[in-house]
């Protein structure tokens, strides 16, 4: 588990950031992109936004006030993909140290000697 610490309006607040909070966190960017895809539908998933955005406020520590959740909300988000971006690129360089190491075992066919 990582331990992010956010400041907003000069108060300090401490996230750690689960797998829950990870799939909160892809949860909301689906509804957001849902609302705005069809905005009529806003109004039916409008709850579930609620719901995801108090479920992200509530890992936060200590408790957020309203003023605040907003910020808080786009906050956690750019955490979260700025730590996925993280764990990506070091998924890609090990495959990619993995792929020369393999390249390098492959034994090349020795030439015979006339």
């Amino acid at each position: 588990m990582i331990i992010q610490e956010i400041t907003l309006n000069g108060k300090k607040y401490r996230l750690t950031l689960t797998d829950q909070l990870l799939s909160d966190v892809r949860r909301l960017k689906a509804l957001y992109n849902a609302a705005y895809e069809d905005p009529e539908s806003f109004e039916e998933i409008s709850s579930a936004i609620s719901d995801t955005i108090n479920q992200i406020a509530s890992s936060v520590e200590p408790a957020v006030s309203d003023s605040d959740l907003d910020a808080l909300i786009q906050a956690v988000m750019k955490a979260v993909d700025e730590k996925s971006k993280e764990t990506e690129e070091a998924k890609a360089k090990h495959a990619e140290e993995r792929a020369k190491s393999e390249k390098n075992k492959i034994s090349k066919p020795k030439k015979s000697k006339k």
